[in-house]
């Protein structure tokens, strides 16, 4: 059954077939707008949201077909449904609107009885389009949903220049065993709460959490101007936050928190990984590995950020950086240039 106050547009160049269409279908119990050409229709969809499109074809200016390459071509319109009535006969015709992305065709003069249902069926489908897409923003970033609507998915990946943050927080073990399972979540709810702000606001991608641990992205899926210096500004503002948490835990009687942050940049592949029933988001390459063994090494080098020497090179004096000298990680072939982070403040 169709949902009822669904936001129609019919677009059809005849007059009294538009007010015809349009009259019952309000009588259904849907909001309807009319267009007299397919231009008209183009843009009242790119000023208002509509639930479906019932298209004629033969129309003055743009006709019907070029309407549904024009949907099909646009990633904000392209999931609006379209029902085409039409006049025109042949199955040539109606395979061509189906190509196009039609939901539906039907020949003119139209059956009532069948137009309703044809349209129930259109918003059905629309609802669960829009709550599947719903899901995907609820557990995935904005990057990568972005990412799904404008490339869909596909398990693999492509080669690119990214920086790739890891963070956690240091004693977080032995804070775990002092407070009760509710606290821990509360704190890693908070914890989670103030990374992602300091993250997102500097464009990177947090692509996967593990306890108290985070791994985030600066430049995939989507490309970022200076990833490396946003990694960076991100690092520093997420300590800065972890710093005024802990007035409040002070003042709480409560453990201070402290974190760890290592970033690497480099050539990586990035995509996803998984099964077509379950994926994510991530990268893989030497710059990834790196990264995390910079995170581990914050402990022994008792700082709170070090990168390594591709990004100490691409923040170009902008930062204030300490040398500690190079380091053999486990895992990794030659010594590595190892620089700490200035702290804000």
């Amino acid at each position: 059954m169709a949902d009822p106050g669904a936001r129609l547009l019919v677009a059809d160049d005849n007059k009294v077939n538009r007010l015809l269409l349009g009259r019952s279908l309000e009588l259904q119990g849907h909001r309807v707008a009319l267009a007299e050409n397919g231009a008209v229709a183009i843009a009242m969809l790119g000023q208002e949201a509509y639930d479906l499109l019932l298209l004629d074809i033969n129309m003055p200016e743009m006709d019907g077909f070029e309407v549904l390459e024009r949907l099909k071509a646009d990633v904000r319109l392209r999931d609006v449904p379209v029902i085409v009535t039409s006049a025109l006969e042949g199955i040539a015709n109606i395979v061509r609107c189906i190509e196009l992305g039609a939901e539906d065709y039907l020949s003119k003069p139209i059956n009532a009885v069948l137009l309703k249902a044809r349209i129930g069926a259109s918003l059905e489908k629309k609802r669960l389009r829009d709550q599947q897409q719903a899901m995907v923003k609820r557990f995935a970033t904005a990057e990568v949903a972005q990412d799904l609507a404008q490339s869909g998915f596909a398990l693999g990946g492509r080669n690119l220049e990214a920086t790739v943050m890891f963070s956690d927080i240091r004693g977080f073990t032995a804070l775990v065993e002092s407070q009760s399972p509710q606290e821990t979540i509360e704190l890693l709810n908070t914890y989670y709460t103030l990374m992602f702000d300091a993250i997102s606001g500097q464009g990177g991608v947090v692509n996967q959490m593990i306890g108290d641990g985070l791994m985030a992205i600066f430049g995939a899926p989507l490309a970022l101007d200076d990833a490396p210096m946003a990694a960076v500004r991100a690092a520093q503002d997420m300590v800065e936050m972890i710093g005024l948490f802990n007035t409040d835990r002070v003042a709480a009687a409560k453990p201070p928190l402290r974190i760890g942050v290592g970033i690497a940049t480099g050539r990586m592949v990035a995509g996803y990984t998984g099964t077509q029933q379950r994926a994510t988001y991530t990268c893989i390459g030497d710059a990834v590995n790196l990264a995390a063994r910079l995170e581990t090494h914050t402990k022994e080098a008792a700082r709170d950020i070090v990168v390594d020497a591709a990004v100490a090179s691409a923040l170009a004096g902008r930062v204030t950086l300490e040398p500690l000298g190079a380091v053999k990680f486990k895992g990794v072939s030659n010594p590595v240039e190892v620089f700490a982070v200035a702290v804000i403040g």
